[in-house]
């Protein structure tokens, strides 16, 4: 009986396979470069493109690739668009005499993206370096934004880890501290980036910091990641400004935080919820880059928050 149970139950499937589509899956995710400002930039796309966008904004130093297990499982509802920043992954990283490596200017490149591809409505997906850029783009464009999901994407004081009060003695006198930029592009912080506190080390792919340093050592690399390093700074002043935003226009927002994040640290999660008294907020047992060890619940809790907030068009 169970095998014939499970073969009527297999040619249903098969009916049904012909009828609709497939769920979404890797196969899905589709590869694009546009123009900005005559920037080559580069982006992936997954999911139906009715469907309401989430945008996912990279951190340091990877590319959108780091959002490579995480899209799949988001692509079944939802439209996903993930850009790689000048300077990073497959965009153009023109020299820093050609291109300002700022915060807002990477913001202004990202923005005039979306904008090319026609998107007025969308929620953000901030990690890192992602919370600045998005940030920016929210204060711009405060009535496009429908929701915010962040992940490790610092925007209180709290939040800085200890290596931060070196990186402050940097903003200060860069010359006078190269250590602290050696540091933070080297093959041993590229791999504690990732792997630092964590609690299931046999998660970690190796192959995704030895390809983040390798993109670190490309010609060029050294001055770009050096200047956005310095204008970091612009960020930590930027704090109250982007709170004062988040309670002036409330958006639903979920926070899905590594709590076991040296750089920035649990406390900077649980901060939204000063702003944000209606904000998920889940500090979930991982690192810098949470999906690389809970992919899965993380998919569970943005597919969970976004049905609630985000309208199908």
């Amino acid at each position: 009986m169970k095998t014939l149970a499970f073969f009527a139950a297999g040619m249903l499937l098969g009916t049904a396979a012909q009828a609709t589509p497939l769920p979404s899956t890797q196969a899905t995710t589709t590869y694009h470069y546009a123009t900005v400002d005559g920037i080559r930039v580069f982006y992936r796309e997954a999911g139906p493109k009715d469907a309401p966008t989430l945008v996912l904004l990279h951190g340091f130093p990877s590319s959108s690739r780091q959002f490579d297990t995480l899209m799949p499982l988001l692509a079944t509802r939802y439209h996903l668009i993930a850009p790689d920043y000048p300077g990073f992954g497959h965009s153009d990283a023109p020299d820093p005499t050609r291109y300002a490596y700022t915060f807002d200017h990477l913001a202004k490149t990202t923005d005039g993206l979306l904008q090319q591809l026609g998107l007025k409505h969308y929620a953000l997906y901030l990690h890192d370096y992602g919370g600045p850029v998005g940030f920016r783009i929210m204060v711009a464009h405060p009535d496009r934004v429908d929701a915010l999901v962040v992940s490790n994407a610092n925007a209180y004081e709290e939040g800085l880890g200890k290596k931060w009060a070196a990186i402050a003695e940097y903003w200060k006198d860069p010359k006078a501290h190269p250590e602290v930029f050696e540091s933070f592009v080297s093959l041993k912080g590229a791999e504690l980036r990732h792997t630092l506190g964590t609690s299931h080390p046999e998660r970690y792919n190796p192959d995704t910091w030895t390809d983040e340093f390798a993109h670190l050592s490309q010609p060029g690399q050294s001055d770009i990641q050096a200047a956005l390093l310095y204008d970091y700074r612009t960020n930590v002043a930027s704090y109250p400004a982007w709170q004062a935003w988040l309670r002036k226009h409330k958006p639903p927002t979920l926070v899905v935080w590594g709590k076991n994040d040296p750089s920035f640290i649990g406390a900077g999660g649980e901060a939204y919820k000063r702003d944000l008294p209606d904000a998920e907020v889940h500090l979930l047992d991982a690192g810098h880059f949470p999906w690389d060890e809970q992919v899965d619940t993380i998919a569970q809790l943005v597919q969970s928050f976004l049905d609630k907030h985000l309208t199908r068009r």
